[in-house]
């Protein structure tokens, strides 16, 4: 039942983030004197509506988001002989961008909200990797028969600490190791592995950059070779990497802009390798295992959201909502039509296309005949149905689950 809740509230929590998405453009659009006929919630039957002014508010069956209708966005829009004089296209192109991008900025503000929120209740997960160090500890070897589900023995006499005994400590960010980057710890990890004895580690502390010489011990680690359990030499100083970050009231505003660049970087990147995971879902409709890094939908959102609520993991929950956001906003900035960014690029070509124009001493040219791009607005709308049909399928019959 609590999961089934979650499932409900998060799905709610997406409904209201693209409804305000749609707030984002019906008050830009207003505050430039823009006539914006209706703003509704949701989408399906007509539940109640009410006028006020020129505007009709309403909501709808369908929690699923919701719609504002601007006089002339397009040339093509039918208008009355009153809403013609002030169309949308007649405004000047600044005006009309910043009423096309205020959806995707007001997604990019309420995951600001909503990260700040988390990083100044609970904590901001080190989500780039950061090799941040927690705390320092003893090198132990495995043992082949070891259990790793269970924490190794506690440090004695004779175990080395090779970085305490060099000066690290908590909240060093290690840059460096013998002059190579390390931005990430799989990357410092990496760069140890090879190592032993004094070796120079570089680490960033209050903002300065400072050389240690630490001795790197060798210990045996058990790794899974092929299905079996082996141990391989390990170069090691024994740190342990910072995996949540807490701030106070006034630190978190630092830690949430940092944090939401990371998550800006991510979601361009997830952005990036979309269309290659795409055969995963189709693989994991077929029964496959579900890739957990493949894209979700609506539906497998709401299933991870319902998940942490289920388990009391709200952090989880406010992260999910907070990415979900930013990839929103992002994807709506693309310079595709009929997404924002696609309104946006018609604008700037426009604008261009004019400022040649007076170059050769020609007037301005009319508005974009959106007639000439329904061929290609009507492929990517294919395309994105057809995404969207995959992934809905994946989520139902073969979901994410938080594990």
């Amino acid at each position: 039942m609590i999961f089934f809740i979650g499932v409900v509230l998060f799905a709610l929590g997406i409904g209201l983030s693209v409804a305000l998405h749609e707030a984002g453009h019906m008050f830009t659009a207003k505050w430039f004197g823009m006539k914006v006929r209706r703003y509704f919630i949701g989408f399906g039957p007509k539940i109640f509506s009410f006028r006020r002014g020129e505007t009709e508010y309403g909501l709808k069956a369908i929690p699923g988001g919701g719609f504002c209708d601007i006089a002339g966005m397009t040339a093509l829009d039918e208008m009355t002989p009153d809403e013609e004089k002030n169309a949308m296209y007649r405004y000047p192109a600044w005006k009309r961008v910043i009423v096309m991008a205020a959806g995707s900025v007001t997604h990019f503000i309420l995951g600001f909200i909503i990260l700040y929120i988390l990083a100044a209740t609970i904590s901001l997960p080190n989500l780039a990797d950061r090799p941040v160090v927690a705390s320092t500890s003893c090198v132990q070897s495995d043992t082949i028969n070891m259990d790793t589900t269970k924490p190794r023995p506690g440090c004695t006499a004779t175990d080395p600490n090779p970085a305490a005994q060099a000066g690290l400590r908590s909240g060093d960010l290690i840059v460096a190791v013998n002059g190579t980057e390390t931005s990430t710890f799989p990357e410092l990890r990496a760069a140890l592995k090879p190592l032993s004895g004094p070796q120079r580690i570089t680490v960033e502390r209050d903002g300065n950059e400072q050389t240690f010489t630490v001795d790197v011990t060798v210990a045996q680690r058990l790794m899974l070779r092929d299905g079996n359990r082996v141990l391989e030499p390990q170069g090691s100083i024994g740190v342990v990497q910072q995996r949540q970050f807490e701030y106070d009231a006034w630190s978190a505003v630092g830690g949430t802009i940092s944090f939401a660049g990371d998550m800006f970087a991510k979601t361009w990147e997830g952005l990036i390798r979309f269309p290659e995971r795409i055969p995963a879902v189709v693989r994991a409709i077929g029964g496959g295992e579900r890739d957990p890094d493949t894209p979700v939908s609506v539906v497998g959102a709401s299933i991870l959201g319902g998940d942490a609520v289920e388990r009391g993991l709200w952090d989880v929950v406010l992260l999910l909502l907070a990415s979900l956001n930013f990839f929103i906003g992002v994807f709506n900035l693309l310079p595709l039509l009929p997404l924002d960014g696609g309104h946006i690029a018609v604008i700037v070509y426009e604008k261009i296309r004019n400022a040649l124009r007076r170059m050769r001493g020609k007037p301005a040219g009319g508005p974009v005949d959106y007639s000439k791009l329904m061929a290609v607005t009507m492929v990517v709308v294919f395309i994105g149905g057809a995404v969207m049909l995959l992934t809905i399928t994946a989520d139902i019959v073969n979901p994410i689950r938080l594990n």
